[in-house]
C-alpha cells in the first residue's frame, strides 16, 4: 500500500461509523466504475481504431481544415 493511501485511511478511521460506511461506499462505487469504464473501452477498442483510420483518411485527403480555437 502507497503512504498517500496509508494516510487517507489512517484519516478515514477518525471518522465516524457511518461516515466510514459513506467512504467505503463511494471508494466501492468508484472502482467499480473504473472497472466498467475500462471493459467499455476494451469492447470499442476495434470502433474507435477504425474510427481513427477513417479521420486520418479524410485529413490525408485534405476533408478537414484546422481547427481555430477563437472560433469555437
Amino acid at each position: 500500500m502507497t503512504t498517500l493511501l496509508q494516510t487517507a485511511f489512517t484519516e478515514a478511521a477518525k471518522l465516524s461509523d457511518s461516515e466510514q460506511e459513506v467512504l467505503a461506499s463511494r471508494l466501492l462505487a468508484e472502482l467499480a466504475a473504473e472497472d466498467d469504464f475500462d471493459r467499455d473501452i476494451a469492447r470499442t477498442s476495434d470502433k474507435l481504431a477504425a474510427l481513427a483510420r477513417e479521420a486520418l483518411a479524410e485529413h490525408r485527403a485534405g476533408q478537414t481544415e484546422a481547427l481555430d480555437p477563437e472560433r469555437l
